[in-house]
């Protein structure tokens, strides 16, 4: 009689979520490149340094607030891979990007949560693309996940959310804004789901 196989173990995927960034409380900086503050980052890094399995591989967003983290991550736990992916950056809010939430102007906000998905605001990214573009990333993650170990992306908090979308909804339906995910991981935390 043979032995059962052998169970693979089940891969995740880690979303870690940038340090609070060096910004004034209320601004649009969707892809706005800024800072995330130094001590912050060390903190979330030494964190996530203790709880990474072995064997992980990270993709970071190009934004300097997830290649900092990335990098200070990686200095404390050397065997952790760590490539750059432009499809993990935050959404790019166009002619919003830098400017305060409330000098946008009310009637703006509204015409992008009327036509959530398709609208560009700013003139910027839609969402419709964002969550594109997340998905091809995550379809890339779950082949790198064959083997059965982790995959990092050091990313957004926009992201955490089209991930959440795309793993209860699929990539067919295109969501309202009152359907949006509102949670997401904390500045400097993470969450994990499975990937196979």
């Amino acid at each position: 009689m043979s032995p059962p196989p052998a169970v693979r173990p089940r891969a995740r995927l880690w979303l870690v979520r940038h340090a609070q960034p060096v910004v004034a409380a209320g601004t649009c900086y969707g892809a706005l490149d800024v800072p995330a503050d130094a001590a912050a980052t060390q903190v979330a890094a030494q964190r996530l340094a203790q709880a990474l399995p072995a064997g992980a591989a990270a993709q970071y967003s190009t934004l300097q607030r997830c290649e900092l983290l990335a990098l200070a991550t990686q200095a404390l736990q050397p065997n952790l891979t760590i490539h750059p992916d432009t499809r993990l950056r935050e959404m790019n809010f166009g002619a919003w990007e830098g400017h305060d939430w409330d000098s946008i102007g009310q009637s703006a906000i509204d015409a992008w949560t009327a036509d959530f998905a398709l609208h560009r605001p700013g003139g910027g990214d839609n969402l419709a693309t964002l969550l594109t573009r997340v998905a091809a990333a995550l379809s890339d993650a779950r082949q790198q996940a064959q083997d059965g170990n982790d995959v990092v992306w050091f990313t957004h908090g926009g992201v955490a959310r089209c991930v959440a979308w795309l793993l209860a909804h699929g990539e067919g339906p295109m969501p309202r804004a009152d359907e949006w995910p509102l949670a997401a991981p904390a500045w400097g935390e993470w969450e994990i789901h499975h990937l196979t």
